[in-house]
């Protein structure tokens, strides 16, 4: 009978292949958030199929309102006892941005050594192409070793995680069926260290909010009536300068109702991990807000906050023009913690807007949905299973960590399908997300395969005990 070193081996013979594949994927430009990207997101749903139906996991390409999903079910196993195993990406990336703050091209990924480490740069290399290419291969290992199989395999590939899965609701409740399982494995998180896995177990919420403050006229010229007329831009920025007190305190009223403070068991448990390492890497906090009393590990992952992402308004050129703008517009995103509704935190925040607007202007908003926190069950049976398959390929335990990022499908999964969800990746801080020179690397790549497999054997193990489907 096989064993696991052998499906190791697979994966260490194959990995040049392994390799060449990912970054086959990487050079498509997926971008989900602009309409040039829409052929490109296609011909990315379509190499996924493709690669997927060479494995034997039949995939189809399912039409949204939005970009498509790639389904992908496998053929039943052998035990009909084996659990139902979910497995959850996003091929879809970030837009470039400027190219000239890139000095490698963003979508011509090649391996460069540099320092001894064995990258590649390009959009999507970590998030989360690589990601959601180690389950793949670790399938496609299992397979070619044993014949089938670890268990009966869902994977969903979403286009569309990066604008916000404004379809993958309606796609979930559609297609419920097709998608249970006693365990969702969401493949977008990051490691605690270069060396040290993890597993996220707090998720904040999330709600975006788009907000336009109209003066009573068009555009003005200043001069004339700069000293007199409604100015959009000094109303808007005088709302969103008040949205914190002298503390670093939301001041939205209603902001904190119904939220426990951070449990001192846990606060102790985050104290020793900041202990260990940097949670901010090399980004100077000077200048920012910091709420009072909290840690900034503290802040980042069990308080709620809010951000403004942006804010436009009056001459934007390159000359000179003297207005007085008829129109400012801001984004901001409110991260959320347990006990808070995104749909409450909207209201109160519109609230609070319009009780601060001048008499004679108008006010409209944009937004909607969103999602709340998640605190995942330390004690499931799927992410002990995961945890010692992490300590066996990287030594060293896993660390059970939170996060300031939200991830909507683990709420809707834990929700709707009420399945159990384990939140893994081998993303590093220091991949350059959502920025120029985003980069991955072979080592991580070729182990992030290599854990999914002991994670498969672990789960095969304790299957009868505590993972039974």
């Amino acid at each position: 009978m096989p064993n696991i070193d052998d499906v190791l081996g697979d994966i260490d013979l194959n990995f040049e292949n392994t390799v060449a594949k990912l970054l086959e994927l990487i050079a498509i430009p997926s971008i989900s958030s602009e309409p040039s990207g829409e052929a490109d997101i296609a011909r990315a749903a379509d190499w996924l199929k493709h690669e997927l139906d060479a494995i034997d996991l039949p995939a189809e390409i399912v039409a949204t309102k939005g970009h498509p999903v790639v389904l992908a079910r496998s053929m039943a196993t052998s035990n009909a006892e084996h659990p139902r195993l979910l497995f959850y990406g996003h091929y879809d990336v970030q837009p470039v941005g400027d190219p000239a703050q890139w000095t490698h091209a963003p979508f011509e990924p090649r391996v460069i050594e540099e320092d001894g480490v064995h990258r590649f740069y390009g959009r999507g290399s970590s998030d989360s192409k690589s990601q959601l290419w180690t389950f793949i291969e670790a399938l496609r290992a299992w397979r070619a070793v044993h014949g089938e199989f670890p268990a009966h395999v869902t994977v969903l590939l979403e286009g569309e995680e990066e604008c916000g899965s404004p379809s993958l609701p309606d796609f979930i409740e559609s297609r419920r069926s097709d998608l249970e399982c006693d365990v969702a494995f969401i493949c977008d998180a990051e490691m605690w260290s270069p060396s040290q896995p993890a597993i996220t177990t707090q998720l904040k919420g999330l709600v975006h909010e788009r907000v336009t403050i109209f003066a009573p006229n068009p555009d003005l010229h200043s001069g004339h009536y700069g000293a007199v007329a409604a100015n959009p831009i000094r109303i808007l920025s005088t709302i969103l300068a008040g949205l914190h007190d002298e503390k670093g305190k939301v001041t939205i009223e209603g902001f904190y109702e119904g939220i426990d403070d951070i449990p001192q068991s846990v606060r102790e448990q985050w104290a020793e991990l900041a202990k260990e390492r940097s949670l901010i890497g090399d980004v100077d906090l000077t200048g920012g807000v910091a709420e009072e009393g909290y840690s900034s590990l503290e802040a980042m992952w069990g308080r709620p906050t809010v951000d403004i992402n942006g804010i436009t308004g009056g001459n934007q050129g390159p000359g000179e023009r003297s207005v007085l703008p008829g129109s400012a517009t801001s984004r901001l995103s409110f991260r959320l913690v347990a006990g808070q509704k995104p749909e409450t935190i909207r209201q109160r925040f519109r609230s609070h807007v319009e009780a601060r607007l001048p008499q004679g202007c108008k006010v409209e908003f944009e937004g909607s949905g969103g999602s709340s926190a998640v605190v995942l069950s330390q004690d499931s049976r799927f992410l002990k299973a995961s945890s010692r398959g992490l300590e066996g390929e990287w030594g060293t335990p896993a660390v059970l960590r939170g996060t300031g990022g939200a991830i909507p499908l683990v709420e809707q999964f834990s929700r709707n399908l009420r399945a159990e969800c384990v939140v893994i990746g081998f993303i590093l801080p220091g991949d350059a997300i959502h920025a120029p020179d985003e980069r991955y690397d072979t080592k991580r790549l070729r182990k992030g395969v290599r854990s999914w497999v002991r994670i498969f054997e672990q789960i095969r193990r304790t299957q009868g005990a505590d993972c039974g489907g």
